[in-house]
């Protein structure tokens, strides 16, 4: 638990799960079901539904309910569930918090309001809205190149003074502005990284873990990765590190989740769809993912 009682202490590979689609758009519960399995199978300490790698923003709100009540009756207690449900309107945010609660998850992603672009005032009185409309803890969600904004170590400290208001997904790019965070912290705040790249570097300096998308596609080694890095084990971590990180680049290339989707759907966990405004890759990100699958170890040389 939190030291504020509000839900658990997150830590670890927690996984920015995608969200299956049909070929004609519409949901496939059935296989979201199975990667959310798949992925507590393979070690991973926690799944993040509804989130940006999950297309949250094109879901509508009967979807949004429906994925979270999934993943939490898949987990059944074994790993929390943190359910992505910010957007750009305060009163929007909090009606997907409430979903996200009535469907059971352990904790929400609220990101930074994007457009709007806050104001100090505006930001901090978003969050302790939401935080206040459930008892669910809450992790912002800092992801500049998402919002146009980064809210900085500053801002960050002041809404880790919100009750409710338990850790941050710090998703900035700069391991500066995570070791500035991680120095001035207030006890018992969270900062997971947002940035699979910098995963073992900022638990290195004491972040509690990653929301990952890599581990979509390897959520075994990343797992791995993190609970190597977490007791200290760096050469372990180090080596896992090093052998995920041309995929991590990879699913990079394009807009986050096409390239994430095509190396699920080539591993045959999921189809490759994704919701306009998103289309489909191009030849070069087919082959950049395939190779990267490969090097990973994931996918045979000859496939």
């Amino acid at each position: 638990m939190t030291p504020s009682g509000r839900g658990p202490r997150l830590k670890g590979a927690l996984t920015a799960v995608v969200t299956p689609f049909s070929e004609d758009g519409s949901l496939d519960l059935a296989t979201f079901e199975n990667l959310v399995a798949w992925q507590i199978d393979s070690g991973i300490h926690g799944v993040v539904p509804c989130g940006t790698t999950g297309e949250g923003a094109t879901l509508r709100p009967e979807e949004h309910g429906q994925l979270i009540a999934a993943a939490v009756r898949v987990a059944a207690g074994r790993v929390p569930i943190v359910a992505g449900c910010g957007t750009n309107d305060t009163r929007t945010t909090i009606a997907g918090a409430e979903r996200a609660a009535k469907a059971g998850a352990s904790a929400l992603l609220v990101v930074t309001p994007y457009y709007n672009k806050p104001n100090r005032s505006g930001m901090l009185a978003h969050f302790a809205s939401v935080a206040a409309a459930t008892e669910l803890p809450v992790v912002a969600y800092n992801v500049p190149g998402r919002t146009g904004q980064n809210i900085g170590v500053e801002w960050t400290l002041a809404l880790a003074e919100i009750p409710g208001v338990i850790g941050v997904k710090e998703a900035s790019g700069s391991l500066e502005q995570v070791a500035a965070l991680l120095e001035r912290r207030p006890a018992g705040f969270t900062v997971l990284t947002g940035d699979d790249p910098l995963a073992l570097a900022s638990v290195a300096m004491g972040a509690e873990g990653v929301i990952s998308v890599v581990s979509n596609e390897a959520p075994g080694p990343m797992s791995e990765m993190m609970d190597a890095a977490l007791a200290g084990d760096l050469a372990r971590a180090r080596a896992i590190h090093y052998r995920l990180l041309p995929l991590m680049r990879a699913n990079f290339v394009e807009s986050n989740p096409v390239p994430v989707k095509t190396a699920m759907a080539r591993l045959g966990r999921c189809g490759e769809t994704v919701r306009l405004p998103l289309g489909p890759p191009d030849d070069a990100t087919r082959h950049a993912v395939a190779e990267a699958l490969r090097r990973a170890a994931l996918l045979p040389e000859t496939a």
